[in-house]
């Protein structure tokens, strides 16, 4: 066997490829945006009167926990921080699903909006869009 042709032995098996590469960059960078603008939202609705819209400014801070976890999860790479990105992924989806059907069926609920009312019209629909993106891309990124 020719010796080129043979693997070296200290050589490292290297990934298919990493999450934050490609496709994944541009959901790092989504992802780190709506991160900053969820919690400048949350902050400045809770230092404005956190007692007018308490469960939608609480549920602002959550997205923006959730988000900043999945930016995390995306840098950081490996095969279990996208498992973690990938549940975080789906629990945003049932939460902007959730949130999104709770905003249209009693309004009353919420006296100001949250990212993820009405299924993030107010944010163009990112909010809907990026979660199910983000399972398609992490889903991809697996081992194979």
């Amino acid at each position: 066997m020719d010796a080129a042709a043979r693997p070296r032995a200290d050589a490292a098996p290297k990934p298919s490829f990493e999450l934050g590469t490609g496709p994944g960059r541009v959901l790092v960078w989504f992802y780190g945006v709506f991160t900053v603008a969820a919690a400048s939202r949350s902050i400045v609705e809770v230092i404005r009167g956190f007692d007018r819209a308490p469960l939608a400014y609480s549920l602002s801070a959550v997205a923006a926990v959730v988000y900043g976890f999945i930016t995390y999860s995306l840098v950081r790479g490996g095969e279990r921080a996208r498992r973690a990105a990938l549940a975080c992924c789906a629990a945003e989806l049932l939460g902007v699903l959730v949130v999104g059907a709770w905003t249209l069926a009693e309004p009353s609920a919420f006296p100001d909006s949250t990212v993820w009312s009405d299924f993030g019209m107010g944010y163009l629909f990112i909010p809907v869009i990026l979660p199910v993106t983000g399972m398609i891309w992490l889903r991809r990124a697996r081992k194979v």
